[in-house]
């Protein structure tokens, strides 16, 4: 295999402009809802908007990239981690209702992806078969499949966050205690593959097991690793999620309350 200097912050074209298309789609969403006498974005939104893609450029550019796509499936596993349970949350809270508002057909669209079973079938779906072996090999193989592998990882990622995390359409909705239990089974298909990749007694990936050592990580601590990362920081991120959901949903049965006396 070829050898890559890990350590370099090379740069991808396809991300940068995939994140500036992005970045210039939210200005002109914003400008235009504006300029048509809806509210300004408020810079909390769009401090999380950025924050988010933010971490895709740090996630697919430089050290963390050079790592996932040559040497360690560990590092590959924390890339997915980022693009799936960090990037989703942050993109969403940053829309604002007034943006997609202006947009029924999108709105329409979403809405029917979005449902909790769709949405939740879906990205874990994606999620299961990507974690084959086979399949695991042929993206690693191909940068092509490995760019649609991430883009199916992120926008499955996004439909299922949205339903907790997204701006609310057309009157579809959840209540919290429905958003409580949706993100508790959301989270058990990434434990079982978590748990298949930590417990098997032998490299499943080819790619990571021929790839030059770093570290002295032996190919299957590597996995292990890999497993761990998914299984326990992962199931950590839907506990977070849980948490605060189920905290906004007590304040607004305070809220609600107080207003009634």
């Amino acid at each position: 295999m070829e050898i890559h200097n890990w350590a370099s912050w090379d740069l991808h074209g396809d991300v940068i402009a995939g994140v500036a298309i992005a970045a210039l789609l939210y200005l002109l969403l914003a400008a235009r809802n504006r300029k048509g006498g809806g509210k300004a974005v408020s810079g909390a939104r769009a401090a999380s908007f950025a924050s988010g893609l933010f971490v895709i450029l740090i996630a697919l550019n430089g050290p963390l990239h050079a790592l996932a796509d040559h040497y360690l499936f560990s590092a590959h596993m924390v890339q997915h981690l980022l693009l799936t349970l960090v990037v989703p949350p942050l993109l969403l809270a940053g829309l604002p209702q007034s943006l997609i508002d202006p947009l029924p057909s999108l709105a329409g669209l979403l809405r029917r992806l979005t449902a909790p079973l769709i949405a939740c079938i879906l990205y874990n779906a994606i999620l299961i078969v990507w974690h084959v072996p086979l399949f695991y090999g042929w993206a690693m193989e191909n940068h092509a499949i490995h760019i649609g592998q991430h883009l199916l990882f992120l926008g499955s990622a996004l439909l299922l966050w949205w339903p907790v995390a997204g701006p609310r359409l057309a009157g579809a909705g959840m209540p919290a205690p429905a958003q409580l239990l949706y993100l508790f089974l959301a989270g058990v298909p990434m434990i079982l593959v978590a748990a298949f990749v930590t417990l098997a007694d032998e490299p499943l990936y080819r790619f990571y097991a021929l790839a030059p050592r770093l570290f002295g990580i032996s190919p299957l601590d590597d996995q292990v690793a890999g497993g761990v990362i998914m299984w326990v920081p992962g199931s950590l991120v839907y506990l977070i999620a849980i948490t605060v959901v189920y905290f906004r949903w007590v304040a607004t049965e305070s809220e609600e309350s107080d207003g009634t006396f």
